[in-house]
């Protein structure tokens, strides 16, 4: 699973503390809001007359994750990039983020060098600190609470609430990748299980596999709509699939929407694999989840910006409360959106 060393160290010789020492000794704060980190009762931050912004994500093995096919430094790596995505998603920049892990004594403290690995990798590319957390055990396998802080102007918070009737409906990058990623680990799983002497044939897949294992949060829109001159009316990170956030938005804004089927944009390995699967790409896209793209609303008058953009797909619009919330297929048909994504606590 995670032993591929021929050491193991058992947590137990070190403890609580030890294993603490050991996991931040080497950290250095980069920010200068970091006024203090790991090693006092509790981290100091000072963002004087920016406005912070939190929010935390916690994942459960058997949940979220499985440790048969996520490698370890790759689980590190998005568990720091999946709760940053929320902090993009308010217009914001993440500065700090605090790291709580349980575990069994399955896990090894190479183990959890290696998880470890990950994480810091993933503060390094989006410029964040680790300033806290906690160390407990586990008798339920691996839990991961990350809390991601974050800044930001006043007048350049953008909530789910600001969309607007006529406003453009955009998406970042690629939908559905994740989704078939994780269709395709799934499979070979049970193909392995069945007979271990098959060897999981991944070959050629690395886009949704990557897209599923090591997401990457959008930090690069936030600077581009500043860019652009663009300010977002709303926006929401992709988390749980595109029909479950567009209903989000429209919720919370008290307006409809409409979303045209074949402008929601699909990568062609994603297309590819869920024809082997005999699964839609626009399914995968609308109800797989995972993707970690942003969803925002914005004023028409920025059509022609962002046509322009590769980064971005315009692909609806938003319209009055009680026109509903629609997807227009490519034939024309109109059906109402549903939220069918990812859901923890619904029974599987």
């Amino acid at each position: 699973m995670f032993e591929n060393k021929s050491t193991r160290t058992e947590l137990s010789e070190l403890g609580e503390f030890g294993l603490i020492k050991f996991l931040t000794e080497n950290i250095v704060l980069k920010n200068e809001s970091s006024i203090k980190g790991v090693g006092d009762d509790a981290a100091v931050i000072d963002y004087k007359n920016r406005q912070t912004v939190v929010s935390t994500d916690m994942l459960v093995e058997g949940v979220h994750f499985d440790l048969m096919y996520v490698p370890l430094k790759h689980l590190g790596y998005k568990a720091v990039s999946v709760n940053l995505s929320d902090i993009y998603a308010m217009n914001a920049t993440p500065k700090q983020i605090t790291m709580s892990i349980a575990v069994s004594n399955r896990f090894s403290l190479e183990a959890l060098e290696e998880f470890y690995s990950g994480v810091y990798l993933a503060c390094e590319r989006h410029g964040v600190d680790l300033v806290g957390g906690d160390t407990t055990s586990s008798q339920m396998g691996f839990v991961i609470s990350v809390t991601a802080i974050g800044e930001v102007d006043k007048e350049n918070v953008v909530y789910r609430s600001g969309a607007k009737e006529n406003d453009l409906l955009c998406v970042t990058g690629d939908l559905g990748a994740a989704y078939i990623g994780l269709q395709l680990l799934e499979r070979e799983k049970m193909v392995y299980k069945d007979n271990p002497a098959i060897q999981p044939d991944l070959q050629g897949h690395d886009y949704i596999l990557q897209r599923q294992l090591k997401p990457e949060a959008r930090k690069d829109i936030i600077p581009l709509l500043k860019e652009l001159g663009i300010k977002p009316s709303a926006m929401i990170d992709i988390s749980d699939g595109l029909a479950s956030e567009a209903l989000h938005i429209c919720q919370s804004s008290g307006v409809g929407c409409n979303i045209y089927e074949e402008k929601i944009p699909v990568d062609t390995a994603t297309a590819m694999m869920a024809e082997e699967f005999n699964i839609s790409p626009y399914t995968c896209a609308l109800n797989g989840g995972e993707d970690y793209e942003l969803l925002f609303t914005a004023p028409i008058a920025a059509f022609d910006t962002l046509k322009a953009n590769k980064k971005i797909s315009i692909i609806g619009h938003i319209t009055d409360k009680n026109a509903g919330c629609n997807l227009v297929t490519k034939s024309g048909q109109t059906f109402a959106l549903s939220a069918q994504g990812w859901d923890a606590l619904l029974k599987k």
